[in-house]
């Protein structure tokens, strides 16, 4: 989430203004974050949202890097009527994205249209000129629903689905038709297109991936059509669903030996001084760094715990990657996943 006090911070911040029933002016959220803990340097460069973070994903060296955008990349001012919440970023501070080199960027959220169809159009082509390719939304419901294909270099074929479900909040306007651009959304009882999206891109890949914005945003537990939906898409033939929506993570499963992030919760945001829900450490930021076998078959996975300090990203210290580990661990047993104490400071999920 880049956009709002985020945006501020960085080299070419775009117009501050917002129609919040509360704030009315995005640096509120820099002045409430600096509270919390210290005087943010403005502008910052790119590299600082990622902090500690891009060291990890650069010594890694993923096949794969694929990230969740709930913001607007746009001028627009055509604010979306009867949302509490708006967020932007200017075009010119793209560079905050492509810094960590992401191969996919899912848009099938809540945050994509928050300006508009204008919004949508100027934050598709800010990607295409960055080299990042989006998925689960379009100018028209076939692009919305058409994945992407990324080659890794054994030359296994990952496909990435991006698809939102009425439960995250979504719009039912935002929805992309023939003839309306808009996103790939869903619902529960009428998943037969993606159903045989999966079915198609599995034909022709190696891993499919589905990345699905769902839920709430707050609460540990998963609702049972959520479980049964994920699981229906793992019938399908999806290996690895990526579901996002709250704000902190929430449970991992191992169904059929697939992975499934019910939600990874939230990475780059300006949550940081916001109050209420502390007891869910939404401080506590997650890389997810999960690998597969080339059919598919989840084999283990590294979690990196991070901290939001001052808007960009630290590792977490002992007593945090602890709490982390006893959290994520008992939400995620019952499901059939374990999250344990991993090497150099990590939490290994198997």
């Amino acid at each position: 989430m880049t956009g709002r006090g985020v945006d501020q911070i960085l080299a070419h911040p775009g117009d501050p203004a917002l129609r919040e029933p509360l704030v009315k002016d995005a640096r509120v959220y820099v002045g409430l974050a600096e509270e919390i803990n210290g005087a943010i340097p403005r502008p910052v460069d790119p590299w600082w949202l990622w902090g500690d973070a891009l060291a990890v994903i650069e010594a890694t060296r993923p096949d794969l890097r694929l990230i969740n955008l709930e913001t607007s990349i746009t001028i627009s001012d055509d604010f979306a009527p009867g949302k509490a919440v708006h967020y932007r970023m200017h075009p010119a501070n793209i560079g905050c994205l492509t810094v960590a080199r992401p191969d996919i960027c899912t848009l099938a959220n809540n945050h994509i249209l928050d300006f508009g169809v204008r919004g949508l159009r100027e934050t598709l082509t800010t990607l295409a000129s960055a080299g990042i390719t989006a998925v689960g939304a379009g100018l028209n419901s076939w692009e919305a629903a058409h994945p992407a294909t990324v080659r890794a270099a054994n030359g296994t074929r990952m496909t990435v689905l991006g698809l939102a479900m009425l439960s995250s909040g979504v719009p039912q306007s935002w929805a992309s038709t023939l003839d309306r651009p808009g996103i790939n959304l869903q619902s529960t009882t009428a998943i037969a297109r993606t159903v045989a999206g999966i079915r198609e891109a599995k034909a022709a890949s190696d891993i499919v991936v589905v990345s699905v914005h769902w839920g709430s945003n707050w609460g540990y537990e998963i609702p049972p059509d959520q479980i049964r939906l994920a699981h229906e898409l793992v019938d399908a033939g999806a290996d690895f669903i990526h579901g996002h929506s709250s704000h902190h993570p929430r449970p991992a499963e191992v169904y059929r030996g697939r992975l499934i992030l019910y939600g990874c919760g939230d990475f780059i945001t300006d949550y940081e001084g916001i109050g209420g829900h502390h007891e869910y450490r939404e401080d506590l930021r997650l890389l997810y760094l999960p690998v597969f076998e080339a059919t598919g078959e989840f084999a283990a996975m590294t979690i990196v715990v991070l901290q939001a300090r001052q808007m960009r990203l630290d590792r977490a210290g002992a007593r945090d990657l602890r709490w982390t580990q006893s959290t994520l661990d008992r939400i995620s047993r019952p499901l059939g996943a374990r999250i344990r104490h991993g090497q150099d400071g990590t939490l290994d999920c198997r």
